[in-house]
């Protein structure tokens, strides 16, 4: 089962900053979760479109020049991250989990990846990309079909996972409190992994093991780790 911090390791360091990617790297999760907006075409790393509660802006990203948003502090002086500079960070070190939030970012995330691919050797196979917004999931998919992508949802649907097998993806992200045994059967049948969010607790760790899911989404790498693979 594989371990990936959540915003970065966010339980311990403020959420979606460099610095807390960096730690969950150095803690040793096998992938790091972004979220990821678009402001003057630029993709930045921040899960609320709102600035209150992670930064000391105000009013939403969209009121704000993308000079503005990156001289916020995002905590502990830290600023907003842009995706580029997590790809930069991140580079082979652990895989990575791109959560497209905002609307029209499918476009300029394919030209990032195109000069990623370019100037940093990315390799695909170092991403899995995924929304709620299954529309730019299918966009991704007909411009880039190689892209591993990934259906979140927070609700357990009457076909389980056969929507996200016909939508082509590689994976389905479930809500912690609507899995279950026969998702995550259906769901392997059809070739599918399944991540699991946010697990935190000893308990739910366990649950997902016995469940069998493929990975977890947790704001907690080091602790979840050992958890997982030692015992608690």
């Amino acid at each position: 089962m594989q371990i990936i911090a959540h915003r970065g390791a966010s339980g311990e360091f403020p959420e979606n900053t460099l610095l807390a990617i960096a730690q969950a790297i150095l803690q040793g999760a096998d992938a790091i979760e972004v979220d990821v907006y678009a402001v003057e075409g630029e993709l930045i790393v921040i899960h609320d479109p709102k600035l209150e509660r992670t930064t000391n802006g105000s009013g939403t990203i969209y009121q704000h020049s993308l000079a503005y948003l990156q001289q916020l502090d995002a905590g502990e002086g830290e600023p907003i991250p842009t995706l580029w500079q997590v790809l930069e960070l991140v580079q082979g070190r652990c895989w990575l989990n791109i959560e497209l939030k905002g609307k029209d970012t499918a476009g300029p995330l394919l030209t990032l990846l195109a000069r990623a691919q370019s100037e940093l050797g990315l390799s695909l196979n170092e991403l899995l990309v995924s929304s709620f917004n299954h529309h730019l999931l299918l966009q991704l998919k007909q411009a880039l079909p190689e892209l591993r992508l990934g259906a979140l949802t927070a609700s357990l649907q009457l076909n389980y996972a056969q929507y996200v097998h016909d939508l082509g993806m590689y994976s389905v992200h479930c809500d912690l409190n609507f899995i279950d045994q026969q998702l995550v059967h259906d769901a392997h049948q059809l070739g599918l992994k399944v991540f699991v969010y946010t697990v935190d607790g000893l308990d739910d760790i366990s649950e997902m093991q016995q469940l069998g899911v493929d990975g977890i989404f947790t704001n907690y790498p080091a602790r979840s780790r050992v958890w997982a693979f030692e015992g608690g």
